[in-house]
């Protein structure tokens, strides 16, 4: 998105033809490679494709309705292993400036100075308080909801049971907070637990993960796309209890709302810490961390991130988690909730299960269970995580 040359403009159609009056119109963006698988999807669905509205570079922006989101969902995972591989905007204005560059982020202009491996007390404590049993009861807790969609009933419910779980870890901690963070388009709101830092409380770090599932017709536990990455940072918020750290800057803890559907929660709560001015420097995204698909432990994303935070977790995993292996991967357009932190101009990086193309093949489905994680019925490969954001949070939060 950083090469620059001149828009094509195509007329664009309506979609209210194939639509209840009910179902919003709304715009997304997303690779122009996946135009004819969806293309092909909506006539199997007796949909008319809609013409694009604005096309730059390899990205286009075609209007669709809300009710079609699912199914593009699901062209993505199924074609590309993308997830959501898309992002939706409420306006086609909106739409259209996402096309424009982002700005580069700020955290560049701190130099190598935030990038340091100084506190390691605090690091090695929380990587050797996190635990397995406790990983593993967050999957089975966020599973157990029939559907985790972003206008479910359940959806809702899952939310608020996090928001509760959180604020039990936290409880006694005064510089600890867990707040909803509510979306006026759609029922499902994100979580976040703020925990305020002691010196330097306007510099921010962002961890997070969504917590919705994607289906929401059927059964959809999504154990590993995303209670996994849920799990992995929310043991890392009882470890940070355990070990009473005490960051110097403010450490955000977030679950986004409706990712599956093109990013939207996490997309709207990057863009209002981006239009208040808050001082974001640096986020870290998990999203499916418990089935081990490739003979390293880790795929480290490189597009749609920060390159010099990349090599920070690198370096991460290296001083603290020795015998955890990486290797870089590749994830496609906007797979996930990193790239709307990425979109607004704030370094993110995403640490993912194993080289993307070969995640676990599950996901999107009703067998996204616990029992076909790999391990099975295990936490073990999400505990690595775990141990990877507690470092972050150490380094980051110092």
């Amino acid at each position: 998105m950083k090469r620059l040359i001149p828009f094509a403009l195509f007329l664009m159609s309506p979609t209210a033809a194939f639509a209840g009056a009910d179902d919003r119109e709304l715009w997304i963006s997303l690779g122009s490679d996946a135009l004819a698988p969806v293309a092909e999807a909506f006539a199997r669905e007796g949909w008319a494709m809609p013409a694009a509205s604005l096309a730059k570079d390899d990205v286009t922006v075609i209007p669709v309705r809300e009710s079609q989101l699912e199914s593009i969902a699901h062209v993505m995972h199924e074609k590309f292993n993308r997830c959501a591989g898309f992002v939706t905007y409420e306006s086609l204005d909106e739409a259209e400036k996402s096309l424009v560059p982002a700005p580069e982020p700020r955290v560049e202009t701190l130099g190598p100075a935030l990038y340091t491996l100084t506190n390691p007390t605090a690091a090695n404590c929380m990587v050797g308080a996190v635990t397995e049993p406790n990983v593993r009861s967050t999957i089975t807790s966020m599973a157990a909801y029939t559907t985790r969609y972003y206008t479910s009933t359940s959806g809702v419910n899952a939310a608020n049971w996090l928001r509760s779980h959180w604020a039990t870890l936290a409880s006694g901690r005064t510089d600890m907070a867990a707040t909803l963070f509510t979306h006026a388009a759609w029922a499902q709101p994100s979580v976040v637990l703020t925990v305020t830092g002691s010196t330097f409380p306007n510099e921010v770090v962002v961890v997070g993960g969504h917590l919705d599932s994607t289906s929401s017709g059927s059964t959809a536990p999504g154990a590993d796309d995303n209670a996994s990455g849920i799990a992995s940072f929310t043991e890392v918020i009882r470890a940070m209890v355990a070990c009473d750290y005490r960051p110097q800057r403010t450490i955000k803890f977030i679950g986004y709302a409706a990712e599956e559907v093109g990013l939207r929660g996490s997309k709207e709560i990057a863009t209002y810490h981006r239009n208040n001015g808050i001082n974001v420097v640096g986020v870290l995204q998990l999203d499916m961390t418990n089935y081990k698909g490739s003979t390293a432990d880790v795929g480290i994303v490189t597009d749609y991130t920060n390159a010099t935070q990349n090599t920070f977790i690198r370096n991460l995993i290296t001083t603290y988690v020795p015998g955890v292996t990486y290797t870089n991967t590749t994830c496609g357009y906007a797979c996930s909730d990193h790239a709307s932190w990425t979109n607004a101009g704030f370094a993110a990086s995403i640490p993912h299960e194993a080289v993307v193309s070969q995640g676990n093949p599950y996901i999107h489905t009703v067998n996204d269970t616990l029992a076909r994680s790999n391990p099975p019925n295990m936490a073990t490969h999400a505990l690595k995580f775990s141990k990877i954001a507690g470092a972050y949070v150490a380094e980051m939060g110092k």
